[in-house]
């Protein structure tokens, strides 16, 4: 019986003891809205409530069913904190109120919420996260489509991108998920009865996002990821018991990849059998020190074939052992293994007697795990070649190490010499010879331990056999005890030169390790970009006995190498760099260079420093020797510092961006600070050049018709002052902070009439339409703020269009991301606006052209798109173009979310 480890043991028991310290979670999943997770969720803890389990509601989104209403009766719910956003008192789950009511059981609907802006944590989970943390049991819900993982899955099959996500862990963190399913076909007709939204929102969405081949794909995406969670779940109780034997649960099976010409075969061939059996499938390599002694064209194979195996799907793993049919079959097993995919035996004749293959080994020792055969129409052996090469790459040495060999048999034939002059058995000094030959192959290598048995088999029969001093032998026996003492001295030291080989393996492995701690620890210091490429680049040729260069992106994404004054010891020069290959390595996101199949014939391996967010950078890494880059560990280990690495760059670009948000927070501070002082001095003087201008305006019979154009003058500019000033003090007030808005329920129409009433000098010469559709629904917004959005996009087309040309406002009812919005136009008939302009026209200070003579400092379109995002809509800008491509006009437009207004109270007759 095996022993438990004692480390993964007490593993085991730190986690069970954190598992009981922290609440568990149930999750309630679906693969679209309406399959009834709530419904599901409420029952469930209404029979946990019957058994006496305190339960609670949190919060419970019941979109105004009655029979999800009837769930609650009887059934605590916590009152629901009010939190204020931009003016109005929002609803929001109390998680204060949980903790401190503290029940056994609280049910929390809608894990993807993102909370109102002022709560303790943006997202619900998060909330989550503190209530498992404080030893309370969470029930809760959540789509498919809302797991970060698939969010982009599910936005290509729907073309809706779902904004409010949860990460993988959390569902994963999960002890409990209860799949809730429904057929497409009873969820459209839960939809069109009204039992999943209102009858007004069911039918646009039946047109868009609940389409019936979309619920199809997303509930073979949920059934999946609930059946990968029932595999993983059963691999990890399986790890937790020990469980050596094969669960066949689910059809799963290795292809065994060696590194013969026939593997690629053997990989298409079980990629085939996956294919048809509908079964994961894995790849698996086990290199073992016979395997290590191979030429470098063998390994090359091995690897191949892996690469081919992930092309095909597969996953792909490297192992190492001793014994490659053991550890196929250990893996196999610890992986919940069905199957076993290997080639046909490949010795004939005798030779199968002595030294069974690793196909036939595996059939032996997997009793419980399925053979497959595949027979690929070679015979050739795995096994090193005995060639002269081969026999040359073990026997190398330096010269002064034979003579440390020789110097032992002298040593022992002198010892033996004294023995056996006082009568020592002359058999008993075989065993000072074999000792040394232990102690040469242990100490000196291979060659040298062969050598020193040969020595040893002459020397003892020149010494000490009959007749001495003479290689002639008296006694045919000792024939058989010469034999014998070289095959013995042949063995020990083959065996003890691969122990320490296999020793040393394991030190550079250790040392390795040692270093990629090493590496990490300083990487985790360093807070500049300069300082992760030295660090990156010294550890790899520390650890490698290689040359490397770090490429990073400039602001046009094109790779260059950001250190000029790198040591080349260590790091690869740009003559010797290939950034052609660099740039498509950053582009496609995949390793091009030397030993692999993109532009093998490069002299450096290209990497791409791939982190959670984006691609970093490429490292280029350059080798003293190729074959290095053939052996799947090297390349693993290459992988792995490229990936800290990445992951150190995207921290300190991270870091850099809210330094720079920092200096940008305070730099907008002070100059808003500035400005609105500025413009408070400048309004009163401005006060009164208005005033009296106005007084000189309205006495014009008592001056010359000059004197009257120059008082005209100066009041339109001292009307342009203050609206240039009013624009600054309202762009201040607006980014001083979130501002406060006075919402109430008004028309569309009453906004565009005051602003045209406010702009009727500014448009004297544009005849303005007004095309508002019949039936726009009530929208909330402030009117003040409103009116000056109209009054700046008018203003803007005024100034930038002919007299005499038209200003069209228009308005329609759009849908985004699912939410309904009024979408407002104002479209001109001017020059348009200049390429690449489209989104930095909003941009504080930002004018069409710097050199133009148009009045305005740039500000008007900025507190357009403050007011607009103040409202939760969006603002943007487009030319109008025609259908032969002249440019008829800029559009500028504008959206408003659209709410459901308050019942009418009954008015009495």
């Amino acid at each position: 019986m095996n022993r438990p480890d004692p480390d993964e043991l007490l593993d085991k028991l730190q986690r069970e003891e954190e598992k009981r310290q922290r609440g568990r979670l149930k999750v309630f999943f679906g693969a679209s809205a309406g399959v009834g997770k709530t419904f599901a969720m409420l029952q469930a803890a209404r029979r946990r409530k019957e058994e006496g389990v305190d339960a609670v509601v949190g919060v419970v989104e019941t979109h105004g069913r009655k029979e999800t209403l009837a769930l609650l009766d009887g059934v605590e719910t916590l009152p629901a904190a009010r939190i204020e956003y931009r003016g109005r008192l929002l609803p929001e789950f109390d998680l204060d109120a949980a903790l401190a009511r503290k029940p056994q059981l609280l049910l929390v609907d809608e894990l993807a919420h993102s909370n109102v802006h002022g709560s303790r944590h943006a997202k619900r989970w998060q909330d989550v996260q503190e209530l498992l943390d404080a030893g309370i049991d969470v029930y809760t819900t959540v789509n498919v489509q809302h797991l970060e993982s698939l969010n982009d899955i599910v936005g290509r099959i729907t073309g809706i991108r779902v904004w409010e996500t949860v990460p993988d862990r959390m569902f994963d963190l999960a002890d409990d998920v209860t799949l809730v399913d429904l057929p497409p076909e009873e969820l459209l007709d839960r939809l069109r009865d009204g039992k999943v939204y209102l009858p007004a929102q069911a039918e646009s969405a039946v047109r868009n996002f609940f389409r019936k081949g979309n619920l199809i794909a997303l509930r073979e995406l949920a059934l999946r990821l609930t059946a990968d969670r029932v595999d993983a779940q059963m691999r990890e109780y399986r790890a937790d018991q020990s469980i050596k034997r094969i669960w066949r649960a689910r059809e799963r099976l290795i292809a065994c990849v060696g590194p013969g010409k026939e593997s690629a075969a053997l990989v298409r061939a079980a990629a085939r059998l996956a294919a048809a059996l509908k079964a994961d499938w894995l790849a698996v390599y086990v290199e073992t020190p016979k395997l290590q002694r191979l030429a470098a064209d063998d390994r090359a194979r091995a690897l191949d074939a892996l690469k081919l195996a992930s092309e095909l799907g597969a996953e792909t793993v490297a192992l190492d052992g001793a014994d490659a049919a053991a550890t196929l079959i250990d893996y196999a097993r610890m992986r919940n293994v069905s199957r076993l995919v290997t080639g046909a035996p490949s010795m004939q004749g005798w030779r199968r007697y002595i030294d069974r293959s690793v196909s036939e080994r595996i059939i032996r020792q997997a009793a419980d795990i399925d053979v497959t055969l595949i027979s690929t129409g070679t015979r050739e052996s795995h096994k090193p070649p005995l060639t002269f090469g081969a026999l040359k790459e073990g026997m190398r040495s330096p010269p002064r190490v034979y003579g440390y060999a020789l110097a032992i048999g002298a040593g022992i034939t002198l010892v033996a010499s004294a023995l056996a002059s006082r009568e020592f058995a002359v058999t008993n000094l075989v065993m000072l010879y074999l000792l040394g030959v232990v102690f040469a192959a242990v100490r000196l290598g291979r060659g040298p331990g062969v050598m020193l048995s040969f020595f040893s088999v002459a020397a003892f029969d020149y010494f000490f056999v009959a007749p001495v001093m003479s290689f002639s032998v008296s006694d045919t026996q000792y024939l058989l005890t010469f034999a014998v003492m070289l095959l013995t001295s042949l063995t020990i030291s083959h065996l003890t030169s691969s122990l320490r080989r296999q020793a040393r393996i394991a030190s550079q492995r250790e040392r390795r390790t040692g270093a990629m701690y090493a590496m990490t620890k300083e990487l985790a210091a360093a807070l500049m970009t300069g300082q992760i490429i030295e660090i990156g680049t010294r550890h790899i040729a520390e650890v490698f006995q290689a040359r490397a260069a770090i490429l990073l992106p400039d602001s046009g994404e094109k790779v260059q190498q950001k250190v000029d004054d790198a040591s080349p010891d260590s790091t690869l020069l740009k003559s010797e760099l290939d950034l052609d290959i660099a740039q498509w390595v950053y582009d496609q996101q995949k390793p091009a260079g030397l030993g692999t199949d993109t532009l093998p014939a490069a002299r450096a391996l290209y990497l791409p420093l791939k982190a959670p967010m984006r691609t970093r950078g490429v490292l280029a890494f350059s080798s003293r020797s190729a074959f290095d880059l053939a052996i799947p560990e090297q390349r693993r280990m290459i992988a792995t510092f490229a990936s800290q690495i990445a992951l150190a760059l995207e921290r300190v670009h991270y870091v850099e961006i809210a330094q720079d948000a920092l200096v940008s927070m305070e730099s907008e501070r002070l100059r808003n600070s500035l400005l609105s002082a500025i413009s408070h001095d400048l309004r009163t003087p401005l006060t009164a050049i208005v005033g009296l201008s106005s007084m000189l305006a309205a006495q014009r019979d008592q001056r010359t018709e000059a004197s009257n154009e120059l008082v005209d003058a100066i009041q339109d500019e001292a009307s342009r002052m203050t609206a240039i000033v009013t624009n600054l003090l309202d762009m201040a007030r607006l980014q001083a902070g979130s501002p406060k808005l006075n919402l109430e329920w008004s028309l569309l129409e009453e906004a565009v009439g005051s602003a045209l009433r406010d702009c009727r000098r500014t448009l004297a010469r544009h005849p303005v339409r007004v095309v508002l559709p019949a039936g726009l629904p009530l929208l909330q917004f402030d009117a003040v703020l409103m009116e000056r959005l109209f009054a700046n996009l008018l203003e803007n087309a005024a100034k930038y269009v002919p007299a005499g040309t038209p200003v069209t406002i228009g308005a329609a009812r759009i849908e985004e991301d699912g939410k309904p919005y009024v979408r407002v136009t104002v479209d001109d008939a001017g020059p348009g606006l200049p390429l690449g302009l489209e989104t930095r026209i909003f941009e504080k200070f930002m004018r069409g052209d710097s050199e133009s003579s148009t009045p305005g400092v740039g500000l008007g379109l900025a507190i357009c798109r403050a007011i607009a995002e103040a409202h939760g809509g969006k603002i943007g800008a487009i030319n109008r173009v025609a259908a032969d491509g002249r440019v008829e006009g800029a559009r500028f437009w504008f959206t408003l979310p659209v709410d459901t207004p308050p019942a009418m109270p009954d008015m009495l007759e």
